[in-house]
C-alpha cells in the first residue's frame, strides 16, 4: 500500500533516529571490520594494494622479522674445571658389556681352569688394546691369586693396572687389605685403609671393616680393632654381630672374660634388644663363661643357642664356633654329637650349616685327643659335603702328625694335594724338611727344599741356613754348596751365610771352593766382600800359607778392569776415525757449476756442517756397537 508523503518523512525521521542511537550503543568498528568493506571502483583497490606492498616491503611485519633472524644457542653453562690431582672413579659395573663381557667370560675360563698365570698374562695385555678389561675382571683375577695364596702375583698385578690408569672401586681395596693382613703388614694395612677414607671417590663397605678388623685380631692387635669398631659406629654403620663376634674372640685369646660380655652388652644397647637373634656371637660367649668357671652358664647357653625351638638364626660360621668353643674346654663329645647334627642339617643351597671350617674344628680336636686316624678320615671325608680342603687345611693337619712322629702320614697326605689341586706352600715344605732331618733323611730334606724353589715358591735366609747346616751336620758339603750356588742369585745373602759355608769347605780342604766364592763375589757383589769376610777368608788361607792369594786376586780383577776399560776406550777412538774416514770418501772434493763466490762459501759451509754432523752421527752409532761389543766380552771374562 502506498504511503502519502507526510507519512513517508515521519517514518524515514524515526528510522534514522534509532540508527543513531543503535550506532552510539556499538563498539567502533574494527580495523578487520573496515578492511572487509569494498572499494567503489577497481582502481582503489588496485590502489590499496599497491600501497600495501610498499609498506611491507619498507617496514615487513614482525613474524618475517622473527624467521629472517638466525636462532642464537642458549649460552650452556660452562663446565667447571676438573682438578687434575682428584681421583678417578671406577667404571660401574654396566661398563661389563659387549666385548668386555665377552673378554671378562674368557678370563674367568682361565680361572676355571686353574691358569692363574695366563689369566694375569691375558688382563695385562689387554689393558693397551682396543677392548679394555673393566675393574671387575681384574678383581676377579687377583680374587683367584688371593684364593692360592699368590700375594706377589697379585700386588704386581694391582700396581700394573694403577699405572695403567684402572680406578680401583672398594672390592680392590678390600682385596689389598687382606693381602696386608694375611702377610701380617699390619702397618701397610692401615695405611691403605687411611688412604680409602681420605681420597678414595666412595666409602667403605661393611665388608671393609669386617675385613679390617679380623686381620687386626689375627694379628694381636685387639686395642686396634676396638677403635676401628668405634669409628665405624661413628660413621653411620649399623652395628654388625659379625664384628662384635671377632672382637669378642680376640678378647677370648687374651683370657678377658670381662671384655668378652662388656662387648656383648655393648651389643645388646645397641641393637636395643634383649636377646640377639644372629647367633655368630653365642660361641664366644659360651668361651667367655669357660674362662670365668661358670661351665653350667656356658652349657646353659649352649642348649638355649641349638635347641630345638631356638629362634636363634644359626649359620655355619656361627656353628663353628660353638664346636670351637665345645671342643677346646673338654666338651670334645658335645662336639662330635653337634657336628653329626649340622652335616645331617646340611641341605644346599636351602640350609648350609657345615662348611671348611667345621671339619677344620673336628680335625683339630681329634688330634688334640691323639686319635690321629680319625682325624685324617674326617679330612678325607670333605668331598661328601661338597667342602674342599685349602693349603691352610693340609698345614694344619701334615704339621700336627709331624710334631707326634707320623710322618709317613703326613707325606701321604703332601702326595695328595696333587690330586684336589691344592698347591703347597712354603710352610709345607718347611715342615717336611725339617721332619725329615729329625729323621735322619737329609737327601729327602734336600729333595723338599729343591721341589719348593723349582715351584717358584720364594724361601727366605732362614729357611736356606737351616738347610744347609742340616746338610753339613751329616758331613755332605758338597751337597751344601750346591744349594749355595743355587741361591746366590736369589737370596741377598749375609756375613754369616759366607762364613758358615766357607768354613765347612775350609773343613774338608776346599780351599779353591772358597776362592771362587771371593772370586764371584768382587766380580759381581764387591759390597759383598766385607772387612769381616775378608779377614775370614785370610784366617782360614793362613794356616794353609796361601794367604797372599786373596790380594793377589784382587790385583788380578782390578788389571782386567782396567785392561778392559783401555781396551773399550780403543776400540772407541778406532771407530771415531774409520768414521770421519767414512764420512770424507762420500762427500766430493769439488763443488761443480758455476756460482759466485758467495754462493759457493756457503755451500762449503754447509757441506762442512754436513760432514760433521753425519760423522758425529757414524761414531755416535760405532761407539754404542763398541760398548756393547765391549760389554759383551766384559760378561765373558766375568763368566
Amino acid at each position: 500500500m502506498a504511503l502519502s508523503k507526510p507519512s513517508f518523512l515521519n517514518h524515514l525521521t524515526k528510522s534514522l533516529t534509532i540508527s543513531r542511537r543503535l550506532q552510539s550503543r556499538a563498539p567502533p568498528p574494527t580495523f578487520l571490520a573496515i578492511r572487509l568493506f569494498s572499494f567503489a571502483t577497481p582502481e582503489e583497490a588496485a590502489a590499496e594494494r599497491r600501497k600495501r606492498k610498499r609498506r611491507l616491503r619498507i617496514e615487513p611485519p614482525l613474524s618475517a622479522l622473527r624467521h629472517q633472524q638466525p636462532q642464537q644457542p642458549r649460552p650452556s653453562p660452562s663446565p667447571a674445571p676438573q682438578n687434575p690431582n682428584a681421583p678417578k672413579l671406577p667404571e660401574p659395573v654396566s661398563a661389563l658389556s659387549g666385548n668386555r663381557l665377552n673378554l671378562h667370560n674368557r678370563i674367568l675360563k682361565l680361572i676355571r681352569e686353574n691358569d692363574l698365570e695366563e689369566a694375569a698374562l691375558f688382563t695385562r695385555h689387554s689393558i693397551y688394546s682396543n677392548c679394555r678389561p673393566t675393574i671387575c675382571t681384574c678383581n676377579a683375577v687377583m680374587a683367584a691369586q688371593l684364593r692360592q695364596s699368590k700375594y706377589a702375583e697379585l700386588l704386581s698385578l694391582h700396581r700394573f693396572i694403577t699405572q695403567a690408569g684402572v680406578a680401583a672401586n672398594v672390592v680392590t681395596y678390600n682385596l689389598l687389605l687382606t693381602v696386608y693382613l694375611d702377610c701380617r703388614k699390619t702397618d701397610l694395612a692401615l695405611e691403605q685403609y687411611k688412604q680409602l677414607m681420605n681420597d678414595a671417590p666412595f666409602n667403605p663397605s661393611p665388608t671393609t671393616y669386617r675385613i679390617l678388623i679380623k686381620g687386626l685380631v689375627d694379628n694381636q692387635q685387639v686395642e686396634k680393632a676396638l677403635e676401628i669398631k668405634d669409628e665405624m659406629l661413628t660413621k653411620g654403620f649399623k652395628p654388625d654381630p659379625t664384628i662384635y663376634s671377632y672382637l669378642m674372640l680376640g678378647q677370648a685369646k687374651n683370657s678377658n672374660a670381662e671384655g668378652v660380655f662388656e662387648l656383648y652388652e655393648e651389643l645388646k644397647q645397641k641393637m636395643g634388644t634383649e636377646e640377639i637373634l644372629d647367633g655368630v656371637i653365642y660361641g664366644n660367649v659360651m668361651k667367655g663363661y669357660f674362662l670365668k668357671g661358670m661351665e653350667t652358664e656356658a652349657m646353659e647357653c649352649y642348649k638355649k643357642v641349638v635347641g630345638e625351638d631356638s629362634p636363634i638364626k644359626m649359620s655355619a660360621i656361627a656353628y663353628n664356633y660353638v664346636l670351637e668353643a665345645l671342643s677346646k674346654n673338654g666338651k670334645f663329645e658335645e662336639a662330635l654329637n653337634l657336628f653329626e647334627r649340622m652335616k645331617n642339617e646340611h641341605d644346599p643351597p636351602r640350609k648350609l650349616t657345615v662348611n671348611l671350617g667345621s671339619y677344620n674344628v673336628v680335625v683339630d680336636g681329634y688330634c688334640a685327643e691323639k686319635r690321629f686316624n680319625e682325624a685324617i678320615e674326617v679330612f678325607n671325608s670333605m668331598g661328601e659335603k661338597r667342602c674342599s680342603p685349602d693349603t691352610l687345611s693340609y698345614n694344619v693337619l701334615i704339621d700336627q702328625l709331624c710334631n707326634n712322629d707320623k710322618l709317613a702320614e703326613a707325606e701321604e697326605l703332601y702326595k695328595g694335594m696333587a690330586d684336589k689341586k691344592v698347591s703347597p706352600d712354603e710352610y709345607t715344605f718347611v715342615t717336611l724338611m725339617d721332619t725329615c732331618f729329625k729323621e735322619n733323611r737329609p737327601d729327602d730334606a734336600a729333595q723338599y727344599f729343591r721341589t719348593m724353589v723349582e715351584s717358584k715358591l720364594r724361601p727366605n735366609l732362614a729357611i736356606y741356613n737351616r738347610l744347609v747346616e742340616g746338610l753339613v751336620k751329616v758331613r755332605n758339603v758338597d751337597e751344601a754348596k750346591s744349594f749355595f750356588d743355587l741361591m746366590v742369585p736369589k737370596l741377598r745373602m749375609n756375613d754369616d751365610a759366607y762364613k758358615f759355608i766357607m768354613g765347612a769347605l775350609f773343613e774338608v780342604g776346599k780351599h779353591d771352593e772358597v776362592l771362587k766364592i771371593v772370586d764371584g763375589m768382587l766380580r759381581e757383589e764387591p759390597n759383598d766382600f766385607t772387612e769381616e769376610v775378608e779377614e775370614f777368608v785370610r784366617e782360614g788361607l793362613r794356616k794353609e800359607g796361601r794367604e797372599d792369594e786373596v790380594t793377589n786376586l784382587k790385583l788380578d780383577i782390578e788389571r782386567e778392569k782396567a785392561e778392559a776399560a783401555a781396551k773399550a776406550a780403543e776400540e772407541a777412538e778406532r771407530a771415531k776415525a774409520s768414521a770421519r774416514a767414512a764420512v770424507a770418501s762420500l762427500l766430493p772434493s769439488k763443488l761443480l757449476g758455476n756460482k759466485d763466490n758467495e754462493n759457493k762459501d756457503a755451500e762449503e759451509g754447509s757441506s762442512e756442517a754436513t760432514e760433521d754432523a753425519a760423522a758425529t752421527s757414524v761414531s755416535s752409532n760405532a761407539e754404542e756397537s763398541v760398548e756393547n761389543e765391549v760389554n759383551g766380552a766384559s760378561e765373558k771374562v766375568i763368566a
